[in-house]
């Protein structure tokens, strides 16, 4: 795989599952609304895809060592993952209550980020089992602390 694709791929990936968890978390938590939670998704999916693509777009830029079409790989790539991977969450608030669809993707989101993290390490002969802990570690973080704030939220501004 070309790496622009490769760069782009595993940012919008890695984003689209710490990100999009984060707003499940803490909107449910402070809203209990899946109307709320999959308006959230919808919205993530669209305005963070597009920041993130601008954001691997300038720093692609500012390296001033990739060509023009590589930079627009790297875009088009982290746009497109982060985007449809985003939108991959809201099929369990469709097909499930709420609570279980929140349970559903924590496990869907660990177990990509588990699987793409395997994968780097293995590219690397990295230790796998170091490079995932250390990757769950982090998301689960996004998630502890998310849900603390949008029940804080809740409490403040209920």
């Amino acid at each position: 795989m070309k790496l622009s694709f490769k760069t782009g791929l595993s940012f919008g990936l890695t984003s689209g599952v710490i990100t999009t968890l984060g707003l499940i978390v803490g909107l449910n938590a402070s809203t209990g609304s899946q109307l709320v939670v999959i308006g959230g998704i919808l919205t993530i999916a669209t305005a963070d895809a597009f920041s993130d693509a601008l954001g691997i777009h300038i720093s692609q830029e500012s390296q001033n060592r990739h060509s023009e079409q590589s930079i627009w790989e790297a875009t088009i790539a982290t746009f497109l993952s982060k985007f449809l991977f985003a939108l991959t969450f809201i099929v369990p608030f469709l097909l499930f209550k709420t609570a279980e669809a929140i349970l559903i993707n924590i496990v869907w989101g660990f177990a990509a980020l588990s699987f793409f993290s395997y994968l780097i390490a293995k590219q690397q002969k990295k230790n796998p089992i170091g490079v995932v802990l250390e990757h769950l570690v982090i998301g689960l973080l996004v998630v502890v602390i998310t849900y603390l704030l949008g029940n804080w939220i809740a409490r403040v501004f209920a």
